[in-house]
């Protein structure tokens, strides 16, 4: 009797895994991420094309948080390596925060971040050091009183 309840426990446990990781593999950001890395010719000339990307995805997703980890593999002619990505949700929508690719046998990782954003385009404007400073709209505020309670802190 103890071994089927533990074979049924087994199985169950087995298919709600294999579930989950199916679920991820639908995750936007994993969806993105795939595209950039099976398009993106620095992976392709570490990894040698076709770049492909396995299902397995490992990592979490909080959708109440909006915060995710994922993992997974990819491989092409010449080698593997390892995708990693995290997004954050914002305003309902799941957007990519970091993009890298990690090759197997511990050579350079490549950051494909900027890659995506240049594929996909982003509505953050980029960083312009030559721009003109752009002052407030009115005067700073005037002097500032901090009153602290009298006594050492925590009385």
């Amino acid at each position: 009797m103890h071994r089927y309840s533990f074979a049924s426990s087994l199985v169950v446990g087995l298919a709600l895994f294999l579930a989950g990781c199916g679920q991820l593999a639908k995750h936007p950001i994993v969806i993105e991420a795939t595209q950039e890395v099976t398009g993106n010719a620095r992976v392709a000339e570490v990894l040698g094309p076709p770049v492909t990307c396995e299902k397995s995805i490992r990592g979490t997703a909080n959708e109440t948080d909006g915060i995710a980890t994922l993992e997974f593999n990819a491989k092409g002619s010449k080698g593997t390596g390892v995708v990693v990505v995290e997004g954050k949700k914002t305003r309902g929508e799941w957007g990519v925060t970091r993009l890298e690719f990690r090759p197997a046998g511990g050579g350079d990782k490549l950051s494909l971040t900027s890659d995506l954003e240049t594929r996909t385009g982003v509505d953050t404007p980029a960083f312009d050091p030559s721009a003109t400073p752009t002052t407030p709209a009115g005067p700073p505020p005037g002097d500032i009183e901090i009153a602290l309670p009298p006594g050492p802190p925590g009385q």
